[in-house]
């Protein structure tokens, strides 16, 4: 099971994004309070994604110390600017056969993973590169990025690779 962790999210669209790709890859989402918005379906919804949240498996963890009481000694990575690997040095398809989860946790908007928990986790911070002159990537692209790099490393497994609701041959139909 793959593990997306969204640190103290501030934007609902992102977060709303974010939750319509966990649906799609079929990926759990942690959300670690306080948010800055509301998760009711009728603010996410707004954003095309209010009814995934209800479909895909989910943990709201009131704060980071009751997250990592309970998944503090996974082996989580940190996907930050300050990384110093890249998110594709990692051998994600490795570790999810190993250990059958894998964990990666974003930062909020504004200002990211706090600096404590990143010094304490130096060897998993992860950086996306990008060039020098930009600041950050989006939130939910940065979620997307990464989640399908793991994907892709893992042959897409448990994800459909053809059209299912058209069906498989709809594009070569006249």
């Amino acid at each position: 099971m793959i593990n997306i962790i969204l640190y103290q999210p501030e934007i609902c669209p992102n977060t709303a994004n974010i939750i319509r790709t966990c649906s799609a890859a079929n990926a759990k989402l942690h959300i670690i309070k306080p948010i800055a918005f509301d998760l009711h379906p009728h603010w996410l919804k707004r954003n095309a994604a209010g009814h995934f949240l209800s479909e895909i498996q989910h943990e709201i963890h009131e704060t980071y110390d009751d997250f990592y009481k309970k998944y503090g000694q996974k082996n989580i990575y940190y996907i930050t600017r300050y990384g110093l690997k890249t998110y594709s040095d990692i051998k994600f398809s490795k570790e999810l056969k190993e250990n059958n989860e894998l964990w990666v946790m974003f930062g909020t908007e504004s200002t990211g993973i706090p600096k404590q928990i990143m010094q304490t986790n130096i060897k998993n911070c992860l950086r996306i590169p990008m060039d020098a002159s930009c600041r950050s990537l989006n939130l939910a692209n940065s979620v997307s990025i990464v989640l399908y790099e793991i994907l892709r490393q893992n042959k897409f497994k448990t994800l459909s690779l053809f059209e299912v609701q058209k069906g498989k041959d709809f594009i070569l139909e006249k």
